[in-house]
């Protein structure tokens, strides 16, 4: 019977390993901890609730975090481009619904998704924060 729990307890083991090579692309960005609220009273989030409004939060994850509203769900993005060395050209610009990279090469992700556009080499996709609604509270975190 040991033996059948030992067998058991190593394929379940085997099975939960990480994808390696996704690690190894997507390197750049820090797993930190964020928990941050936003109260959508408060007139700097007041255009938040409307789709395509972006809001950059500074201070928080690994470049800031970009909160965004497509009028149905709350999304909150890491700042920073997943697929460059951090420096200060790595921070996203968020505009409506995507955001863009400030370096030369200018780098576009979607904030709906998280996933690169109009570069199907770029392997790496925003890193993602949870968002709970709470009356006019959001609290984003990991």
């Amino acid at each position: 019977m040991k033996i059948v729990y030992s067998a058991l307890i190593l394929l379940v083991f085997s099975a939960c390993s990480s994808n390696s090579a996704t690690d190894e692309n997507c390197k750049f960005l820090l797993d930190i901890n964020v928990y941050e609220t936003v109260n959508l009273s408060l007139p700097q989030y007041s255009q938040l609730p409307f789709a395509g409004n972006p809001v950059y939060l500074p201070n928080a994850g690994n470049a800031g975090i970009i909160v965004v509203s497509t009028g149905a769900d709350y999304f909150a993005w890491d700042a920073a481009d997943p697929n460059v060395i951090p420096s200060e050209c790595s921070v996203l610009t968020p505009s409506g619904l995507n955001a863009t990279s400030n370096c030369a090469t200018k780098n576009k992700y979607s904030l709906v998704t998280g996933e690169p556009l109009e570069n199907p080499e770029l392997r790496c996709s925003l890193k993602f924060y949870r968002v709970e609604q709470n009356g006019n509270i959001l609290t984003i975190f990991n």
